[in-house]
């Protein structure tokens, strides 16, 4: 037990969830049971509406939550008055399935919260970001009622907190806490509901003030099985933000390695370690796309950071910082075969008896587990020493 925890990181937790997929025992329906959870959760969908009154920086939220630049390609069009007349998806540049909708503005003479919200079909937003750049107004608070009343949730957001803050410093008795508290307050007085939430955000610096108490708030009222591709799908501007996402990216690995284990287990020369190492590279991936490593995530910091591509190579330290090829994957090979121990396989057999009845099954899973567990600990690694160098 000892070994298994030291040496693997395989927890009897991961264990138990692994037994949830196995089926009476059938080697073929543990595999197809597998694969259709692995594949649903690329397909789960969420959908995020940001409202608010013209020109209250709704559309740089929109590029901002989506980690794209206001003047990249696929932004949504930003600029000091309403650049937005109709509802307009914009698509998460990573996850097809993340679409953050940039609203109509609020706060016409005519404006009415229930027409509004038919017109914008409401029915299909998972919850609803209300932004204001300075005071709320009756108009936020009559949406958010009508929200309420819908059944859908919604989030007050105050924008511009940065300009604020940037106006207060030149005074001589400046304190950031008194100055965060004031706007608060302001923001609570006019909203007029009990106890509502507000959350203090830049736009431009996301990572600062009140966006990891909003991240949470939104992950934590979300269906479960869609806290994931959330979570996921944030822009990584914290080391929070990176540990939250590499711990859900680990969840996936127990399941991912008794796949390579049963695949293994096929009595052809050559396929065990070609399809091992495929299914570890096809995983690997998703860790570099969402630590965002790759190279046009890279370039768009670049862009933002005044720095290189090499420069931030050069901060990476794990053996896949050059990419995915085959001499990377094999130096995970390499450590994933040494850690393994015959005491260990032996424990994990008795916990999983499928894989004592297949040939090499759990000195596949423990080795492939292994080699995902070192590239995620590697590269989540490299992602905070890029944000410390961009940020």
């Amino acid at each position: 037990m000892e070994e298994l925890d030291d040496f693997c990181m395989i927890t009897p937790k991961d264990l138990e969830d692994i037994k949830d997929f196995i089926v009476n025992e059938d080697l073929s329906e543990t595999i197809r049971n597998i694969e259709y959870h692995l594949k649903q959760q690329e397909l789960v969908e969420l959908n995020i509406a940001v409202t608010g009154e013209s020109g209250s920086g709704k559309s740089t939220f929109v590029n901002a939550f989506r980690g794209v630049g206001d003047e990249e390609e696929g932004s949504a069009a930003t600029g000091p008055v309403e650049t937005t007349t109709e509802l307009t998806a914009y698509v998460h540049p990573k996850y097809e399935t993340v679409k953050v909708w940039d609203l109509p503005g609020i706060g016409t003479p005519n404006f009415k919260a229930d027409e509004y919200l038919e017109q914008v079909e409401f029915k299909k937003f998972d919850f609803f970001i209300i932004i204001a750049s300075g005071r709320f107004r009756e108009c936020h608070t009559q949406l958010a009622n009508e929200i309420r009343k819908m059944g859908k949730t919604f989030y007050f957001v105050r924008s511009t907190i940065d300009a604020n803050v940037a106006a207060e410093q030149r005074k001589r008795n400046f304190d950031l806490k008194k100055t965060l508290d004031m706007i608060r307050k302001e923001c609570l007085n006019k909203i007029g509901f009990e106890n509502p939430d507000v959350f203090l955000i830049s736009n431009f610096e996301l990572g600062k003030f009140d966006w990891n108490l909003l991240q949470e708030k939104m992950e934590n009222e979300l269906q479960e099985h869609k806290r994931r591709v959330l979570l996921l799908a944030l822009p990584n501007i914290t080391k929070g933000i990176n540990e939250q996402k590499k711990a859900a990216l680990a969840k996936n690995i127990p399941k991912v390695a008794i796949l390579a284990a049963f695949v293994a287990t096929i009595p052809i020369p050559g396929l065990s370690v070609a399809v091992d190492l495929a299914i570890v590279q096809r995983e690997i991936k998703v860790y570099y796309n969402t630590f965002g490593l790759d190279d046009p995530s890279l370039q768009m910091l670049c862009n933002r950071s005044g720095k290189t591509i090499d420069e931030f190579k050069s901060l990476m330290k794990s053996p896949l910082h050059g990419g995915i090829n085959p001499a990377s994957i094999q130096s995970l090979v390499d450590a994933g075969s040494l850690i393994v121990a015959e005491s260990t396989v032996e424990y994990v057999v008795s916990c999983i008896p499928l894989l004592g009845t297949v040939v090499a099954g759990g000195m596949s899973y423990l080795t492939v587990s292994s080699m995902l567990r070192k590239a995620l600990d590697d590269l989540a690694e490299d992602a905070v020493n890029v944000l410390q160098a961009t940020f």
